[in-house]
């Protein structure tokens, strides 16, 4: 439940968002996404977070975190650290849990309601920790994904549970079709 005249604010975990999207079969469309949010209330501020791999030339991610920093949004990103694991496979970590937290307990006397977009369960704490300030928390996850995308303790902490796959219709667009291989179209 959205009230018009309450202040919010969006805290995107990015990785966790664009895993929930795909496990559902849509992407997002951030600029639809914003304006969902800004219609539900008064939108102080949309928070993105990622981290992303400094030492590679182009990142995929490079040109969203460039479109959503022109289009109204914080981005929040940091270094992913890359590391060999004991089967020799090379790993990412990029964890940007507690950046969230802080910005979200920084922002909390300012707002009426947080909109946390992760499945998260170490989110668990920090949900509980908004509403001791008064603040009410709603979680964008699914559970219609196999395994569902949130953790229950997550789940049953917040204020308001909101299922992403019914937000499909208005913050979705349909994947993109994989280019066709180039070698196909020249053997034709």
């Amino acid at each position: 439940m959205f009230y018009k005249d309450e202040r919010l604010a969006l805290f995107i975990d990015g990785a966790n968002l664009f895993s929930a999207g795909k496990a559902l079969g849509f992407d997002i469309d951030y600029r639809l996404l914003r304006q969902e949010f800004m219609r539900r209330g008064k939108l102080l501020r949309a928070f993105y977070y990622t981290a992303l791999l400094e030492n590679d030339d182009y990142s995929p991610l490079r040109p969203l975190i460039d479109w959503l920093q022109y289009n109204g949004y914080t981005m929040v990103t940091k270094p992913a650290k890359e590391y060999t694991d004991s089967t020799g496979r090379r790993k990412i970590k990029g964890n940007m849990d507690i950046e969230l937290a802080v910005n979200a307990m920084e922002l909390a006397h300012r707002l009426d309601h947080a909109v946390l977009f992760s499945g998260d369960g170490d989110f668990r704490s920090l949900v509980e920790a908004l509403q001791r300030q008064g603040v009410r928390v709603s979680v964008v996850s699914t559970i219609r994904s196999q395994p569902p995308m949130i953790a229950d303790d997550l789940r049953r902490q917040a204020d308001n549970f909101i299922e992403l796959d019914e937000l499909r219709e208005v913050i979705g667009r349909p994947p993109r079709e994989p280019r066709p291989d180039r070698a196909q179209d020249s053997a034709e």
